[in-house]
Formats: C-alpha cells, sequence, structure tokens
C-alpha cells in the first residue's frame, strides 16, 4: 500500500544556524576543557570564558529544540494523514494508529526514503524523528528560551527520548509489516516543484 507522502518544511530563523554552530563549538570547548582537568588536576579556567561558553551552549540546545519541533509538527501531520487515508481504505483495521506510522518511520522506512536521508546527510534517523515526535508531544509550539530551564536544554535528549517512549504507549498499536506500506519522502520545495511540473503537463494534453 503505497501511504501518502512525507514532507519536510525548511525551518530556521535569524541566527539559528550561527547559533547551533557556536553552540556546538563551545560544547566541544567545554568538553576539552574538562579532559584537560582531569588529565592535569588543579587547573583554574577563566570563569569568565567559562560562563560565555555554557552560555553558548544553551542557546545552541535551545535551537535544537526549536528545529526539532517544527520537524515534529511535519512527522505529526503525516502520522494524521497516513490513519485518514487508512481509514478511508477498504483495509481498516483499528489498531492501526499514529503509534504504528511512528513505528514504521523510525524503525524501519522504504530503502529509499534512507537512501534520501543518508543523501541529505543525516546520520541518525531514528534518534532525529523520535526525538522530533517526542518534542512536539509536549510542545505544540516553541516556547521561549527563559521558559526552559538550563538543565532540560543540556539534557533535552533524554527528555525527547522519554517522550517518544511515552507517546509509544499511550495507546496499544499494531506493529504493521514495512514490506506491506511505502511512502516517499520530499523536502516542500522539491514536492512543489515535481507538482507544478506534473501541472504543466497536464495542461499541455
Amino acid at each position: 500500500m503505497q501511504l501518502p507522502p512525507l514532507i519536510l518544511h525548511p525551518f530556521g530563523g535569524t541566527g539559528s544556524a550561527s547559533e547551533l554552530l557556536e553552540g556546538s563549538r563551545a560544547a566541544l570547548t567545554m568538553q576539552g576543557r574538562v579532559n584537560a582537568s582531569i588529565a592535569e588536576p588543579g587547573g583554574d579556567p577563566d570563569t569568565n570564558d567559562e560562563a560565555e561558553l555554557e552560555r553558548r551552549v544553551i542557546a545552541g540546545r535551545y535551537q535544537e529544540v526549536r528545529m526539532l519541533l517544527f520537524l515534529g509538527k511535519d512527522l505529526w501531520r503525516w502520522l494524521r494523514q497516513c490513519v485518514d487515508f487508512i481509514e478511508r481504505s477498504e483495509q481498516v483495521d483499528p489498531r492501526i494508529n499514529e503509534q504504528s506510522f511512528a513505528s514504521l518511520l523510525v524503525e524501519s522506512p522504504p530503502i529509499a526514503v534512507r537512501e534520501k536521508l543518508e543523501k541529505w546527510g543525516v546520520a541518525d534517523r531514528r534518534a532525529i524523528f523520535s526525538r522530533a515526535i517526542g518534542v512536539h508531544s509536549v510542545f505544540s509550539e516553541p516556547p521561549s528560551a527563559d521558559c526552559l530551564s538550563p538543565i532540560f536544554l543540556r539534557n533535552y535528549h533524554r527528555f525527547a527520548d522519554h517522550a517518544y517512549i511515552c507517546f509509544q504507549h499511550l495507546r496499544p498499536f499494531f506493529a504493521i509489516d514495512p514490506a506491506d506500506y511505502q511512502f516517499d519522502l520530499y523536502a516542500s520545495e522539491e514536492y512543489s516543484r515535481m507538482l507544478s511540473d506534473q501541472w504543466e503537463k497536464d495542461s499541455v494534453r
């Protein structure tokens, strides 16, 4: 059965990419200092520099949460589209729900989807997709950075992992056979261009 396509929209915002990069650099710098202090006990790092590095790490983590939330919106939209599609088809099984399709997406998407994600540079689709679903199950819109505690932002991936597990356990679900369900993956711009090309071909006929 061919499911609706999964369409991913661009996300970002003013300064988001630079804050992500700065946050990653700051995290690596702080990790290097921790390793150095373990190797040479008694070190005295510059506290001002340490505070600035921590600020950059937190800002970068916030952007990561924000981007996962927007990705989660696309994934949740697709999960609901799949359920609606199944309900309209003749092959209705009440055990198939959003959790069924979340499991399909995270654990065993079609080979073509996996290859496309790898081409896009997505190294760990399981973590990214599951965390995006988890984050969006908690937040419907991006909260302000001031509303999130530093402990959450530093460790958001752990919270997101558990949120996804909680989502999967909200309802019993039927683990569908990946061989029976196929779907395509598109960036929104790519999908719009494809539709435009198709409309042009149809208008010529």
